[in-house]
């Protein structure tokens, strides 16, 4: 790590740089539910529904003669083995039962196969790329998987308008890729980007790391090709931005989690690459030095703000382990504190960039509003530190069994949330101090997306077990509604939160929603058991 600059320095040092900013430089400071419901834990899941016929050879053979990417253990072209990559989630919480994974390569192909479904009353769950949280994208039971990886092919791109067609099953990173070969960018970004497909990110109305910077899918996607449950092709594939004819329909569709419809392509608009990048991660002393920084950043940064995340004291601890255990540990911050944050830049004017960003970081110095802080300034350190913040959930992940929560409150209540769940886990007896390695449950992370208020709650537990679970649940719910919050800010509801909307809906809400479930599924045989229940 980089000697301790002093403000002079670092003005000289960032006007010189003109290129994406990640060896890195110290800067020094002296230093409510609202309706009825009824409540099943998400181990607990509700029984196989007799409205469902049970696949069988025939229909193996029927469904083959449509798609022959088809894979299924009652002919033995795929072990059970081989299937429990569909099957199951990739965090090891649910587990479906399927005998068929089906691989449409195209939209006709995929339409073909729901309307043998709809005919045969096959319940069928959409699959992307299986990086969901809340097990929203696996079977329940043994519903026919219809899996959307072979519908892959990027359609179009204006370089004039920037808007991009491609299928629904194009990965995320792939497409952002392909923009960035253009000067463009995808207006999403996750951790999961190397495996998640914009289809599914379209279905669950995936948020990510710069909501802040591009908004919601809600206001980026122009246009849906979805195949409904009869097998019925909507091409709503529209490069408009303005269309005032009628109920726009795509947005039934945005976040419906794959039970009212497939998303088998999406149009979208992609804003202009950022020419100039930078980023920044500061230690701090407490959750309100952090709102104190964000409310600064955006005050000094404006337009070209493109992330600010945050995480505390025991996801950073997380992170450490993750990299020591990898052998790629070093030494960040000669100054820790309980909580840090993440500022990213993007503008195409790096003089203009630079110069917002120096007054920032001069600011904060001079006024002692944070301890410590790196500044990337090469490509490599640049991914270097937005790993900090990424590698939370995968570290998570490596150090024990992990009861994960997405939530919105205001921004000002969010850290309140982790700190009543630590209290509430400590009075039922499985959680010691900050959390022990041989205890029932060994870390209590916070971190999130101040810019949309969206936070994340990982309880990383030595294994699942109802005894856990009912501590947490529904607990976490109370809490949020209390706060007039959501209980998913960007996961979805799946099968996992599906009993607990009451939390966040009202029963006329519910109503409605079960009512247009009913209007385009009223077999109710898409993605059955989850959503809305």
């Amino acid at each position: 790590m980089a000697s301790p600059r002093n403000i002079a320095r670092l003005a000289t040092r960032l006007a010189s740089r003109r290129t994406p900013v990640p060896s890195t430089s110290t800067l020094r400071a002296p230093i409510k539910a609202k309706t009825t419901m009824f409540v099943r834990n998400g181990s607990t899941l509700p029984p196989r529904s007799t409205r469902f016929a049970e696949a069988t050879e025939t229909h193996l053979n029927a469904l083959k003669s449509i798609s022959s990417s088809t894979l299924s253990t009652l002919d033995s072209t795929a072990s059970a083995d081989e299937l429990k990559t569909y099957n199951d989630d990739w965090m090891n919480k649910y587990h479906g039962k399927s005998q068929i994974v089906v691989k449409p390569k195209t939209t006709e192909e995929v339409s073909q196969i729901m309307k043998y479904c709809y005919e045969n009353d096959l319940a069928v769950v959409p699959q992307g790329g299986n990086t969901g949280l809340v097990g929203g994208s696996n079977p329940v039971h043994d519903e026919i998987i219809l899996n959307l990886s072979n519908l892959n092919q990027i359609r179009s791109f204006d370089e004039v308008s920037g808007v991009l067609v491609a299928d629904g099953g194009v990965i995320l990173e792939t497409a952002d890729h392909y923009l960035a070969e253009k000067g463009f960018i995808f207006p999403l970004d996750l951790g999961a980007k190397g495996s998640c497909h914009i289809g599914g990110n379209v279905s669950t109305n995936a948020g990510g790391l710069r909501l802040l910077r591009y908004g919601s899918l809600h206001g980026t996607v122009l246009g849906l090709e979805v195949v409904l449950p009869d097998g019925t092709i909507w091409n709503g594939l529209s490069g408009l931005r303005k269309d005032n004819t009628g109920f726009d329909l795509k947005q039934l569709f945005i976040g419906s989690e794959g039970t009212i419809g497939i998303i088998t392509a999406i149009s979208i608009l992609c804003p202009r690459r950022p020419s100039a990048m930078n980023v920044a991660v500061f230690s701090l002393d407490s959750y309100e030095a952090v709102q104190k920084v964000f409310a600064e950043a955006k005050g000094h940064l404006g337009e070209i703000l493109s992330a600010f995340e945050f995480f505390d004291k025991q996801s950073y601890a997380l992170v450490k382990k993750h990299q020591e255990e990898n052998g790629g540990e070093r030494k960040v911050f000669e100054t820790e504190g309980d909580f840090y944050c993440l500022i990213e830049t993007g503008g195409s004017n790096a003089e203009h960039d630079e110069a917002k960003l120096t007054g920032l970081l001069e600011h904060l110095m001079e006024n002692e509003m944070v301890l410590d802080g790196v500044l990337a300034q090469d490509s490599t350190q640049f991914q270097s530190l937005w790993s900090l913040r990424e590698l939370v959930p995968e570290s998570a992940g490596k150090a024990g069994s992990v009861y994960k929560y997405d939530v919105s409150v205001p921004v000002g209540k969010m850290y309140g949330l982790v700190e009543k769940m630590r209290a509430k886990l400590r009075e039922g007896g499985i959680l010691e101090g900050d959390g022990q390695k041989d205890g029932p449950i060994r870390a209590v992370a916070g971190y999130g997306h101040m810019g949309d208020g969206n936070l994340h709650i990982n309880i990383v537990a030595n294994k699942y077990t109802d005894e856990v679970e009912k501590i947490i649940e529904p607990y976490i719910y109370e809490i949020v509604a209390e706060n007039e919050g959501s209980i998913s800010a960007e996961h979805g509801l799946g099968v996992m939160k599906a009993p607990y909307i009451g939390y966040s809906k009202n029963d006329t809400s519910i109503d409605l929603m079960k009512k247009v479930k009913t209007l385009f599924d009223p077999k109710g045989l898409l993605n059955p058991y989850k959503y809305i229940v």
